[in-house]
């Protein structure tokens, strides 16, 4: 990948989704690593007046650093292509598809991807009449979320029906719509893929097999994910080699059905050597210290400003 030293990048984050902390910290090591290849690279904050600022940066390319809505769900992806700015990451249609978790396994299941049995429910329902709903249809132990949110939040696991009302509750405090999943006990599993070339129709390849491992008795909340210590990264992950290449096949298309562009995240969960689940993709992995994408990318043979640098490259011959 040949750099061009000239590009001026405005790496964008920050914002006032429940995420907005996270993007910062990621964005500040974003910068540091473009840095080692770009003379020309300022930081953003998303705000009412980034339209003005971006003006006067005039950039060549946009690096979207965003976690949740508004920058990860295709809103502003579409402000970008309003303004006329080419971008990291998936375009607004992808964005969109990815970060709606519902709309996102229809999307799998229409390729007979491997997933959780599901319901879905709506913040005018009767949560009586649904708690009785899901038990019937997918038992006691389900997982309940927003279907547009990240980072786990406002994400109940739930161990019987006396705690059903309750993860309904909060997780209508994010969403007005919930997808209710089948609870599977498993590995946490997550695999990353990357537009290979600088070419816009360059295939994707898959990073190493990732296992997130927590403390007995928690999981991959949002405080595990973003706290130093509180979460182990596995890679690769001790798997099969069977099952490896099927966890990196199924990325791949998951990728690959959404239209995502540049960069993704799969996440799974596996429960046997012959039992994996996809539960969702995303367009804007994190880039923090404790971030699964990074570490992925280095297994891949792509240390960070190697990783921050192609994708900026890819955006860049987008013209």
């Amino acid at each position: 990948m040949s750099i061009t030293q000239t590009l001026k990048i405005a790496v964008v984050c920050g914002g006032e989704s429940a995420e907005a902390e996270v993007s910062r910290v990621s964005a500040k090591g974003v910068v540091a690593a473009l840095k080692e290849n770009y003379s020309h690279v300022a930081q953003f904050e998303l705000g009412s007046e980034l339209y003005r600022a971006l003006a006067d940066y005039a950039p060549d390319v946009v690096f979207p650093v965003l976690h949740g809505p508004p920058g990860e769900d295709g809103t502003f992806q579409g402000y970008l292509e309003i303004l006329g700015y080419l971008y990291v990451g998936s375009d607004v249609h992808s964005s969109a598809f990815a970060m709606d978790k519902i709309v996102a396994k229809r999307l799998f299941a229409s390729i007979d991807l491997p997933l959780v049995e599901d319901m879905v429910i709506t913040s005018d329902c009767d949560v009586e009449q649904t708690v009785l709903d899901i038990e019937n249809k997918l038992g006691p132990a389900v997982v309940i979320k927003p279907a547009r949110q990240g980072s786990a939040l406002g994400v109940t696991l739930v161990n019987s029906t006396d705690q059903m009302p309750t993860g309904i509750n909060s997780a209508f405090a994010f969403d007005r719509q919930l997808l209710v999943e089948r609870r599977i006990l498993g590995r946490e599993i997550t695999v990353g893929v990357i537009d290979t070339d600088t070419d816009t129709n360059a295939g994707s390849a898959a990073f190493p097999v990732i296992e997130v491992t927590t403390p007995e008795d928690s999981w991959y909340d949002f405080e595990h994910r973003y706290t130093s210590g509180l979460s182990e990264h596995v890679m690769p992950a001790v798997l099969s080699a069977a099952q490896t290449e099927r966890l990196q096949k199924i990325a791949i298309k998951a990728h690959q059905v959404l239209g995502c562009r540049d960069l993704s995240r799969a996440d799974f969960i596996v429960a046997g050597d012959d039992e994996e689940y996809l539960l969702e993709v995303n367009t804007l992995p994190g880039m923090t210290p404790t971030s699964l994408y990074p570490d992925g990318a280095k297994g891949f043979g792509l240390s960070f400003p190697a990783l921050v640098s192609h994708l900026v490259e890819r955006a860049a011959n987008r013209r």
